[in-house]
């Protein structure tokens, strides 16, 4: 019965330790979304912001979803072979990129590269307590870091979506051509034959709610890291793991509430 009630006390503990967590979550974004309209007075910050978040990025998304879009054209070829059609590659590959690699495999990318960094800045600047000394002075936190750095996130976000999914069909295209000996015309045709602009939209939707969740965990973080340069590292590994975790959970919701309809 003693480790009963030990366990049940533990239990208790974490529950009690995660509703205060979401609870803190929930009141950092509305304080973030206060400071919103005050942004644009030093929209140069969000400039900047966008600037670091989005086409620092390019390289690195374009890079992983070349790959991803090749070894889904020759995966789909492989499986279609004698079977299917061979022009379906291109069905498979458009479908399978714009819904699903383009924004979630993009958001992966960036929250392990942009959303530790901004947990490391925001994180430094907290253990090394410039954060208490800008509330000391009477600026606002959210007003300078933590908003520009989330709707640069959101605005960004689905560019670089667009551009991998482009990046990738290019890939996929490319290893249609050199290995499986198929016409560009047929595989645009397979790209075509059911495209909707449905799709498009509901990508769009995903890229700006993944936007927002990589940034705003990794601003959360960063803000409540403690106990130096260790305090720091612990901060990055829960906002990465957390982006990771709610962007796949994210996007089967979003996927299932607007696709089945």
């Amino acid at each position: 019965m003693h480790n009963l009630d030990q366990l049940m006390v533990w239990i208790g503990e974490w529950i009690q330790g995660g509703v205060a967590v979401v609870i803190d979550y929930v009141m950092f974004n509305l304080r973030t979304l206060r400071a919103l309209p005050m942004i644009f007075k030093n929209f140069h910050l969000t400039m900047e912001q966008m600037y670091s978040i989005g086409i620092s990025s390019i390289p690195l998304v374009a890079t992983t979803n070349l790959f991803t879009g090749m070894v889904t054209a020759w995966q789909a070829g492989y499986m279609f072979a004698d079977i299917i059609p061979i022009s379906f590659v291109g069905v498979a590959v458009g479908k399978t990129v714009i819904l699903e690699m383009g924004p979630v495999l993009t958001a992966l990318v960036v929250a392990g590269r942009t959303g530790a960094g901004m947990t490391s800045e925001l994180g430094s600047m907290a253990v090394t307590e410039q954060l208490d000394a800008m509330d000391v002075l009477g600026l606002d936190r959210y007003r300078f870091l933590v908003a520009p750095r989330i709707v640069a996130s959101v605005v960004m976000l689905p560019v670089l979506t667009v551009i991998s999914a482009f990046v990738a069909l290019m890939g996929a295209l490319g290893m249609s051509l050199m290995f499986k000996e198929m016409e560009p015309g047929i595989f645009w045709k397979g790209v075509r034959l059911f495209y909707a602009d449905q799709d498009v939209w509901v990508s769009m939707i995903k890229s700006v709610v993944f936007g927002f969740i990589l940034s705003s965990y990794g601003c959360f973080s960063g803000c409540r890291a403690r106990n130096g340069a260790e305090g720091v590292g612990r901060a990055i590994e829960h906002s990465v793991q957390a982006s990771a975790v709610t962007i796949l959970i994210t996007n089967f919701l979003v996927g299932y509430f607007i696709l089945r309809s």
